[in-house]
């Protein structure tokens, strides 16, 4: 079986070509394509084309995917969590440094000087107690979520020998078995943003999050504080943000967002978004992504999805069909007396639910006619449902 790819921005050759051409036809314009890869087009005003199985961005967030409409779907949504957390971790050190030692403005300083060699070392000497900064070791870094990007800057600041807090209602026991023991928990957001000098986040935006940062907590931190934004622009108020910079509240802003009001403070160092802004990164994105929709496309199983249950079921015999249903009762017992009665023997199944959605894999002993797909497809509940 072959499937046809579409792509709607540049993907990386190395992830590209984790999906063989005998099998795969990628490209920015292909008629019922079976998936979609893309990065950051925006998909929300799209007509997405009903032959459409899947969704793979080559990155962690998809605020640029409408997920919940490809969720009634039955339409999984793919990301690559971790794969770009090396860049973001790097860049959030970065951010350390450059708001510590305000290097940001000291070069801007260098590069408005005029006159001779002479002229310049005066001025040099004269300017360079404007920008005398502080160290790191001994200051409070506040970690915002501990998914694989949190809990590498979390394990990095304390090799930079400052003091940790982590806070993550919702960590996952892969990522606390990463996190360094030395990371102390804090007791709440507020208890966090009460105790650190710096605060950096490392969340989804949703509506839990937006506008984490706000006046409330801006308040609670210690004179001097640093706030570091290459999450999502939301998650942060920023005019809460330049309120406190102004009465000198706040020390600095570092972000990846730029915004007209905050692009020329002099206490906000803005990158033009640049968090997985690296080759290695775009290359790590793109093959994780490809890995995991070739595995669905051609196994049915699900990892790595935003709104689907991890579902990774090793396949027994050739025979296999996968189906995408609400969350409700008597599902499986529906579905395996469809089976039951087109006298097809269940040789494995697996069933995972994840709030309101469910995903169901089953192998059976014999090849599942289109009649019986067709049965599968009209039960109530069902979303999708495709035989491997």
């Amino acid at each position: 079986m072959s499937y046809k790819i579409l792509t709607l921005n540049n993907i990386s050759v190395r992830g590209l070509e984790r999906l063989p051409r005998d099998r795969y036809e990628v490209a920015s314009e292909i008629g019922h394509p079976d998936a979609v890869m893309l990065r950051s087009a925006d998909m929300h005003a799209m007509e997405i084309p009903a032959s459409v199985l899947a969704v793979a961005r080559a990155g962690a967030g998809t605020n640029n995917v409408p997920v919940a409409k490809l969720s009634r779907r039955g339409v999984p949504v793919f990301n690559a969590p971790g794969a770009n957390a090396n860049a973001v971790k790097e860049l959030v050190l970065a951010g350390l440094f450059l708001s510590a030692r305000n290097i940001c403005q000291a070069w801007g300083y260098v590069r408005s000087l005029e006159g001779d060699d002479h002229a310049i070392e005066d001025a040099v000497e004269k300017g360079k107690k404007k920008f005398v900064g502080h160290e790191l070791p001994g200051r409070t870094l506040g970690v915002v979520g501990l998914g694989a990007i949190g809990v590498e800057v979390a394990n990095a600041a304390l090799g930079l020998r400052m003091k940790v807090l982590g806070y993550d209602p919702q960590i996952t026991v892969q990522r606390a078995w990463q996190l360094s023991s030395g990371v102390e928990q804090a007791l709440s957001l507020d208890d966090l943003f009460l105790r650190s000098d710096m605060v950096t986040m490392h969340v989804p935006l949703n509506d839990a999050t937006r506008a984490l940062v706000n006046e409330a907590r801006l308040r609670l931190m210690k004179p001097g504080g640093v706030i570091l934004n290459f999450s999502r622009a939301a998650i942060v108020d920023e005019a809460a943000v330049l309120a406190e910079l102004d009465r000198n509240h706040l020390a600095a802003y570092v972000c990846d967002f730029p915004t007209r009001a905050s692009k020329n403070h002099p206490k906000v160092v803005a990158l033009p978004h640049l968090g997985a802004s690296t080759g290695e990164a775009e290359e790590n994105c793109a093959v994780m992504v490809a890995d995991t929709l070739r595995d669905f496309l051609e196994n049915g199983n699900v990892r790595n999805s935003v709104n689907f249950p991890e579902s990774v079921l090793p396949r027994v015999g050739e025979n296999r069909v996968a189906i995408a249903n609400d969350n409700v009762p008597n599902m499986v017992g529906q579905i395996s007396t469809c089976l039951a009665d087109a006298k097809l023997n269940i040789a494995d199944l697996l069933n995972k639910s994840r709030g309101d959605l469910a995903y169901t894999l089953i192998d059976t002993d014999a090849p599942i006619p289109p009649e019986v797909l067709a049965k599968l497809r009209a039960i109530p509940g069902v979303l999708a449902a495709r035989v491997v």
